[in-house]
């Protein structure tokens, strides 16, 4: 497995090039990326259809820096410089331990205060250059598509603040045990929770800026399942464990790859397992038995159901009925694969369920009555 981007590179080149960055984390910048260009696409897509429409906003041009945007750009380039530079100089601390350095108090104070420096005036420089004697309104012309910036960024925040709540509730002993720890690390992410929170922050943002949310949810289907595919690179690469239960069954054909079978995950991120003969280091442990490799299941069927998505958008019109076929597509995928996936179990009235089946048969059940609501109401809502 590649924990970090370096082991990557060691085995595809053979050179040893210390990188503070997870390999996780990487596909997760992947994965908004991949969301952001479909985003984008359906966006401009469904203005040149009329179905979508730019709208005027008054901005005010030609005003000077304020003091509170010079404040919050130097407080930005502290926090910024204080972790920089303090990374640079302990760079080999800093590669063996990236989240450890960046979650603590430690950082450098002068480094902090030249970027401080530097990010406050750059506000104030660029401000000047376009200041006028008499600050003036003027109206802009906003396109749905350029608002795609903005979404990113509050979907990935509060994307992020609900995978941790969502992970946190189906682990809740862990996290009663270990609270400061599980709060601070960067692992332990819950897609449906990501999938909740992002989404309500992006349907909020897009209703201001006049797309109503049956057709952002529409723009969203495609890019979310593409999304989510290029994320399970990510956690099957680092072995993140999202993986499957033991899998001691023969292959059911012998050209099938061990590894697309059953597959013990060496030098998995989380430290699972039994220490590897001959391995030194930090990611040197490998599950005792071979599991179902879950996550590369999913890069392959949600890339399949991206695909078919993708090709039928052109022809569905009923406002909401895109995002209803996302739903079941989706839940009915997480259900079956929730099957043969580890993961921590609730049990109410005498049934044995984990979160994410509860979740996804919700989104089946959500996905039928919406696209049953979409068709009935197709030329209302449009």
């Amino acid at each position: 497995m590649f924990p970090t981007v370096s082991h990557f590179l060691e085995y595809l080149f053979g050179i040893n090039l210390p990188l503070p960055f997870n390999t996780f984390g990487v596909f997760v910048a992947l994965a908004f990326v991949a969301g952001y260009w479909a985003f984008t696409k359906e966006l401009k897509r469904k203005e040149a259809l009329g179905i979508l429409h730019p709208i005027k906003k008054t901005v005010v041009i030609g005003k000077p820096a304020t003091a509170s945007e010079l404040i919050m750009n130097g407080l930005f380039g502290f926090v910024i410089g204080y972790k920089l530079v303090y990374a640079l100089l302990n760079y080999k601390l800093f590669v063996n331990d990236a989240q450890g350095i960046l979650m603590s108090a430690k950082g450098n104070i002068i480094g902090g205060l030249l970027f401080a420096g530097l990010f406050a005036y750059w506000d104030y420089t660029e401000k000047n250059k376009h200041k006028l004697d008499k600050p003036k309104e003027t109206l802009v012309t906003v396109h749905p598509y350029q608002i795609m910036s903005n979404l990113v960024v509050w979907a990935a925040i509060w994307g992020f603040l609900g995978a941790k709540f969502f992970d946190n509730l189906e682990y809740w002993d862990d996290f009663i045990q270990h609270p400061i720890e599980r709060l601070l690390s960067f692992s332990g992410l819950t897609f449906y929770g990501g999938l909740i929170c992002g989404g309500a922050a992006v349907l909020i943002i897009a209703k201001r800026n006049g797309i109503k949310p049956l057709h952002m949810l529409d723009v969203g289907g495609p890019g979310m399942m593409l999304a989510y595919a290029v994320g399970r690179i990510g956690c099957h690469l680092a072995g993140d464990g999202d993986w499957g239960i033991v899998n001691p069954n023969p292959k059911p054909f012998s050209w099938l790859p061990d590894w697309l079978w059953s597959y013990k995950y060496p030098n998995n991120v989380v430290g699972e397992g039994i220490p590897i003969p001959g391995c030194s280091g930090k990611f040197c442990n490998e599950l005792a038995q071979g599991v179902y490799p879950t996550p590369i299941y999913e890069v392959v069927i949600c890339l399949i159901l991206f695909a078919f998505l993708w090709k039928i958008r052109d022809k569905i019109k009923a406002p909401g009925l895109m995002f209803g076929i996302y739903m079941i597509l989706n839940g009915i995928e997480r259900f079956c694969i929730e099957l043969i996936r580890v993961n921590s179990k609730y049990h109410v009235f005498g049934l044995s369920f984990t979160q994410a089946e509860m979740i996804s048969t919700f989104l089946v059940i959500g996905g039928i009555a919406l696209s049953a609501y979409a068709l009935r109401n197709k030329n209302q809502l449009a």
